[in-house]
């Protein structure tokens, strides 16, 4: 707010009821004066208009209204509010009545970017101005927003409520975080949990005022940092002794300080978790003196037994999660076949509920006459008998192929199978739905057979038209187990198609028709960039909106147009690997010839995933590179789980720095894919016809 010379020439004056600054009685500008020249916000809201003049304090408060609402009608600035009880009729009240009035705590919606959640609060006083004849002629409005843990507290039941939805002690960290740093407006907050057992040490994550961390990103688990049982670190002391610690001034971090940011942290705070069965700890820290008020203090401690509860919670739900999906994939293949004209790829995701253990499962394997058998199927339940059937059923498949691979004749001895398992567990209710097919690159055919599975999508893609899809006509008749009678169909299967094989849980939602979830698939599908397999099992588990309770499971083959050339790198667990990577990359690529730009967003986007990998894995992974004529595709895979930490020698907790946000940028497809050991992440770049 500029001072009284320039309210002096504001050219609105002359135009109102209050006429030229010079003419104005000496009372009202001397009520000026004091206004322009307070630190605190404050407001003059002059004549029967109540024309604002208001200073630098009160400006902040406004935002973006400021500076066109200096001499304007308080009604029209806040036009969208005014009328709202006790913001504008207060103000006109004491005009009227020249009663003083002194409101505590309100709310008041003086800024535009505010939300419902996120109100400010203030304290607002209202005292009549009189001239020097004792006329009301303007109301002086102070106001100041009252303190910030009153305005922390109103967003803790949102944290709450937030929290209530994670599921991993990584989606806790990523909440905490993200609350604390906002919320106490900190330059550093930490998050610290055991590592679960004895003796096995302690895990942190943090972040820093100013982190770029993106959506994208985010898909990731933190960047956690593993330190020893008696690790000194202010969160591991306040979490080992259940005591918690303010420091106002100081140099809390020195001894554990990985770089300036813990350096630079002066004020700190370290309160334990308050769980039962979890140890950890939450730490706010600021680069100034800060004296941490007993507001402060008792914010911290409900946000730290919060936090407390919902690890606890995660850490049952990892459990149970993680043995159940670990028996799932084990029983699913490792890998899958590598052939020179079909392109292979799967993908495995489990249901809302993710305790318990399913029995989809998928498999493609090469026959004695070179022919390639492909299946997906699912065996009824949702428990780890289901899932030891599925891979008693998966076995049983594969021997019989390998036998005589005619898809009626698999499917008739596979159900005789499912038969006796019935019987011999005294049930009705095993069954099995699946479709199995042999592809025959030579003869450039597809044979399938199904038992009550959905029918299988093919995406064509011939030279001269547009890519389509659509589902093979398969009489698809009962599931295994209760009365599957057999039948084939064969259909073309020309190099540019791709086959896709899905289980239920990509087409059904509640709610919606299954006829709805299978046209959404097939738009979805027919739509995509590219026949790559693993891009389209990405498009389809993506395909139809809103979460599922059943298990995903897909499978895709492509049948490609010219053979393509592939390599693969193991890269170490070690702080140079990203930089070897990208020379191999470089070399590759120019040695298969494909253009400098495509060459230089490719390394990119794999050092960036190899600097992913090798952080939240701590071991070994593995580059792969795919050229075909029409794209390059590049993966990254590690043996780590989704949750663990990264090793002890990574020195840093800062950004990843650009993040997926660049293979977003830089790729025309990506995505993430569970394995049986680990995760692998992947991207694909179109490449320019020649």
């Amino acid at each position: 707010m500029p001072g009284a010379e320039t309210v002096a020439s504001h050219p609105r004056w002359g135009a109102t009821a209050l006429g030229p600054y010079e003419s104005w009685d000496p009372a009202v500008r001397a009520a000026t004066e004091v206004v322009l020249a307070s630190p605190a916000p404050m407001a003059l809201h002059l004549g029967a208009e109540l024309l604002l003049l208001y200073n630098e304090a009160y400006a902040a408060l406004i935002g973006d209204r400021h500076p066109d609402a200096v001499g304007r009608p308080a009604a029209e600035v806040f036009a969208e509010v005014w009328q709202r009880p006790g913001v504008g009729d207060v103000i006109e009240r004491a005009y009227r009545t020249g009663a003083p009035l002194l409101d505590k705590e309100i709310p008041l919606p003086l800024h535009r970017a505010a939300t419902a959640l996120e109100q400010p609060v203030y304290t607002r006083a209202c005292s009549p101005v009189r001239d020097s004849r004792g006329r009301v002629v303007g109301v002086l409005a102070v106001v100041n927003e009252t303190s910030p843990a009153t305005r922390q507290l109103q967003g803790l039941s949102d944290f709450a409520a937030v929290l209530s939805g994670t599921l991993t002690l990584d989606d806790v960290a990523r909440v905490a975080l993200r609350y604390a740093i906002t919320s106490f407006d900190a330059d550093r907050v930490s998050f610290v949990m055991d590592d679960g057992g004895g003796g096995s040490g302690w895990r942190m994550v943090r972040r820093v005022r100013g982190e770029l961390v993106d959506e994208a990103d985010e898909r990731l688990p933190p960047l956690w940092r593993r330190g020893s049982t008696d690790w000194s670190a202010p969160s591991v002391v306040s979490a080992r002794s259940g005591q918690a610690n303010f420091i106002d001034d100081g140099e809390p971090l020195h001894e554990i300080a990985v770089d300036r940011h813990d350096q630079k942290i002066r004020a700190l705070a370290a309160v334990p978790l308050r769980a039962t069965v979890v140890r950890g700890g939450l730490t706010v820290g600021y680069r100034s003196p800060h004296p941490w008020s007993a507001a402060d203090r008792a914010l911290l401690a409900a946000s730290a037994e919060l936090i407390g509860q919902a690890a606890e919670r995660a850490r049952r739900f990892e459990t149970q999660h993680g043995t159940a999906q670990l028996l799932q994939r084990s029983m699913l293949p490792e890998n899958l076949p590598v052939l020179p004209r079909l392109r292979i790829a799967a993908r495995y995701d489990p249901g809302v509920d993710g305790n318990a253990a399913g029995g989809d499962f998928y498999d493609a394997f090469l026959l004695p006459t070179g022919r390639l058998g492909v299946v997906l199927g699912d065996v009824a339940g949702h428990d780890v008998q289901a899932a030891a059937r599925m891979g008693q059923v998966r076995a049983a498949l594969r021997a019989l192929a390998l036998n005589d691979p005619r898809p009626d004749r698999v499917l008739t001895g596979l159900d005789r199978l499912v038969g006796s398992l019935g019987a011999e567990a005294g049930t009705y209710e095993l069954f099995v739905t699946v479709a199995f097919g042999v592809i025959d690159v030579e003869r450039e055919e597809l044979t399938l057979a199904s038992a009550g599975h959905p029918a299988p999508l093919v995406r064509r893609c011939s030279p001269a038209g547009e890519p389509r899809a659509e589902f093979v006509d398969v009489p698809s008749g009962a599931p295994l187990g209760v009365g599957y009678r057999a039948a084939t169909r064969t259909v073309a299967f020309s190099p540019g198609d791709t086959l896709l094989l899905f289980s239920d849980g990509v087409v059904e939602r509640r709610r919606r028709g299954l006829s709805d979830g299978l046209a959404r698939l097939a738009e979805s599908v027919a739509g995509a960039p590219s026949g790559d397999p693993r891009s389209l099992c990405a498009v389809a588990s993506a395909a139809v909106p809103g979460a599922t309770e059943d298990d995903v499971a897909v499978l895709a083959v492509e049948y490609a147009v010219r053979p393509s050339r592939s390599a693969r790198m193991e890269v170490p667990a070690e702080p140079t690997a990203p930089g070897r990577v990208r020379h191999w990359m470089t070399a590759q690529l120019t040695e298969w010839g494909v253009a400098e730009s495509v060459i230089g967003a490719a390394v990119l986007c794999t050092s960036e995933l190899t600097t992913n990998a090798l952080l939240h894995a701590g071991t070994d992974a593995r580059v792969e590179v795919d050229l075909s004529p029409e794209r390059l595709l590049v993966s990254v895979a590690d043996s780590g789980s989704r949750g663990t930490v990264t090793r002890a020698r990574t020195e840093t907790l800062s950004s990843r720095g650009r993040g997926l946000g660049l293979i977003e940028e830089l790729s025309d497809a990506w995505g993430t894919d569970p394995t049986v050991r680990g995760s692998t992440v992947w991207f694909e770049i179109l490449l320019p016809p020649t």
